[in-house]
């Protein structure tokens, strides 16, 4: 009933830039709290930046000074910011929801597909 659709990635070089973006859409009554992480081969999932619905962030040590985060609560749409990208940054980012449906039924946690962001010379 919902998913989260990311698109931005893609091949950068050491100090670029990317925005990566992720909305949400389907049955959503409220989204409570979008974010991202990341997955690098071989490392486990981390969290990479975290967005509550007041606008409360949270950013992984690595990536603070370098990635904001933002979002669209009204569009159930979140957004990162990447700057001063580093090789260590490459990975698949994921964007991740905790969305309350219109059924109301429950709070459910949501993940998109990824997108690959590579930092490469």
């Amino acid at each position: 009933q919902v998913q989260l659709v990311e698109s931005g990635g893609g091949l950068v070089q050491p100090g670029g830039s990317l925005r990566l973006s992720c909305a949400a859409s389907g049955s959503i009554a409220s989204t409570l709290a979008m974010g991202w992480y990341r997955q690098a081969p071989g490392k486990q999932r981390e969290l990479v930046a975290h967005r509550t619905r007041s606008g409360t962030t949270t950013y992984a040590d690595s990536v603070k000074g370098r990635f904001t985060i933002s979002g669209d609560n009204a569009k159930s749409t979140v957004y990162l910011q990447m700057n001063s990208l580093k090789p260590e940054d490459t990975a698949v980012y994921y964007c991740n929801a905790d969305v309350v449906p219109e059924s109301r039924l429950s709070m459910n946690t949501y993940w998109g597909q990824g997108t690959q962001v590579t930092v490469s010379s």
